[in-house]
């Protein structure tokens, strides 16, 4: 019997598959316990338009990300430290100081963990830094620390 999961069964499949099990494993564990439903042609078509919406949101994430990273490459952002005596700076420049200042500049929130600094910024200068937008998509900008 073809049946479609509605949660994770151990051993059997992941939710939302079709799978094929014997009948009286179906009736007396799987739909009792309202883990499975017969995989009819209402309930298949039903799924496929789960699944179709799933990846109609998933494309206009990744076409939003890569929107966001074309508007990012182009951005530098420049972050105001104090410094002592040797030219040193107090403390260093984090990923949520980064965050605040794109934030500002882009006029949208920006998660200060999905920034990452290939070593701390201790120093003036300019330093490279990338943003993870989504799974496969990154953006490189300019971080300028001054005077």
């Amino acid at each position: 019997m073809k049946v479609i999961l509605l949660c994770d069964v151990k051993g059997q499949g992941k939710k939302d598959q079709i799978i094929n099990v014997s009948d009286g494993y179906a009736r007396n564990f799987l739909f009792p316990q309202k883990k499975a439903i017969p995989a009819d042609a209402k309930a298949t078509s039903e799924l496929k338009s789960k699944e179709d919406a799933k990846q109609y949101k998933i494309n206009e994430e990744k076409k939003a990300a890569q929107a966001l990273a074309d508007r990012i490459k182009d951005v530098t952002v420049e972050i105001k430290m104090e410094h002592g005596q040797d030219g040193r700076l107090y403390g260093s420049v984090t990923p949520k100081d980064i965050a605040e200042q794109l934030s500002k500049i882009l006029s949208i929130d920006i998660d200060k963990r999905k920034i990452t600094l290939k070593d701390p910024i201790k120093a003036y200068g300019s330093y490279s830094v990338s943003i993870k937008l989504y799974t496969d998509i990154t953006a490189t900008f300019t971080v300028k620390v001054h005077n």
